[in-house]
């Protein structure tokens, strides 16, 4: 037996003052875009803003259903949205935050995607030759920052398995 090891590095950060102008800026968009989530079961909102390639930026947020699992959570809504608006244009940089609206819950820590999104998030680099730098935080607080958000699925599948002949 071999024992192998995987890890993960990210930067963290005390508050989005000591974040760049534009990093700053764009995790101030996906704070305020959490004010239009449709989340009335779970009352947790999720927002992300993208920077493209082109300059342009592209919003997302999660849209719940009581239809459960009918929604769809904020990263994809975004990366479905750049898709169509801006084809063939990449992602940069993804900011994500959350306002959760539970009764004596703070929205002070970063949260990371869902697995569903994680593997969202790789077809879209996988897509587009590119990684999607991350930005995580909640209303307030600590942030993290990650060079490539493949690093979030580690041993993931992607479409190569499919292509491989053993």
């Amino acid at each position: 037996m071999k024992q192998e090891q995987l890890n993960i590095e990210f930067e963290v950060y005390d508050s989005a003052e000591q974040l760049n102008r534009q990093d700053a800026a764009l995790l101030a968009e996906a704070r305020a875009v959490t004010d239009t989530a449709y989340a009335p079961y779970s009352h947790f909102s999720v927002g992300a803003a993208a920077l493209l390639n082109n300059g342009e930026m592209v919003k997302g947020t999660n849209q719940e259903n009581s239809s459960y699992p009918v929604g769809i959570c904020a990263e994809r809504s975004l990366l479905a949205s750049s898709a169509v608006l801006h084809p063939g244009v990449g992602i940069h940089t993804m900011a994500v935050s959350y306002h959760n609206h539970n009764e004596g819950t703070l929205s002070n820590k970063p949260i990371s995607p869902c697995g569903m999104c994680r593997q969202a998030l790789l077809e879209h680099e996988l897509r587009y030759k590119q990684p999607i730098r991350l930005i995580l935080g909640g209303q307030t607080g600590k942030i993290y920052i990650i060079k490539q958000a493949n690093m979030l699925l580690p041993l993931a599948f992607s479409s190569s398995q499919m292509k491989e002949n053993s």
